[in-house]
């Protein structure tokens, strides 16, 4: 399996807003978290490393803990609209050097960041998309739907000015 971060790879890696993380304490013992942001929040930092700013959540730092006892790490990343996912596995760790959080963080999200992670990439792959049930975010339906909406206000208007129903 590769684990050079091909250009189609890092492309759809851009696009996403959201991954699951998974992480194991020292017993094995997995955790997984649902991980958010802007398109692009999760980068490409190299052909073999990923990396996120981490900001200030709940602080529970299960996943932070994890990494301090076992640095292995797997990450789904799943397009709902166009059906496809990429799966992850690699070795991630916590890094708090100001010039990795700067180049990591999103300029346009006001928020502490308390350190970065990276993701040293031992592999990824992509497999069958059969059962991945198609899904779309407030922001694609509305997209979708303004138009729709738009046309149907200019038609409703128009029976009103010839004092027909519009129901």
């Amino acid at each position: 399996m590769p684990s050079d971060i091909t250009q189609p790879v890092a492309e759809f890696i851009a696009r996403q807003t959201h991954f699951y993380l998974s992480t194991a304490d020292a017993k094995g013992r997995p955790y997984v978290q649902h991980r958010g942001g802007p398109a692009g929040f999760l980068k490409v930092m190299d052909e073999n490393t990923l990396g996120f700013a981490d900001y200030a959540g709940n602080r529970r730092y299960v996943t932070v803990g994890n990494l301090g006892e076992n640095d292995n790490v797997f990450m789904f990343l799943m397009d709902y609209p166009s059906q496809r996912r990429l799966k992850i596995r690699g070795q991630a760790g916590i890094v708090t050097d100001p010039d990795v959080i700067r180049s990591l963080r999103d300029p346009n999200y006001d928020a502490q960041v308390e350190r970065a992670i990276v993701i040293r990439v031992e592999y990824w792959e992509t497999n069958c998309n059969a059962h991945i049930t198609q899904r779309f975010t407030q922001a694609d339906v509305d997209q979708a739907v303004t138009p729709l909406m738009t046309r149907l206000a200019k038609l409703e208007k128009r029976l009103e000015d010839a004092g027909l129903p519009t129901d």
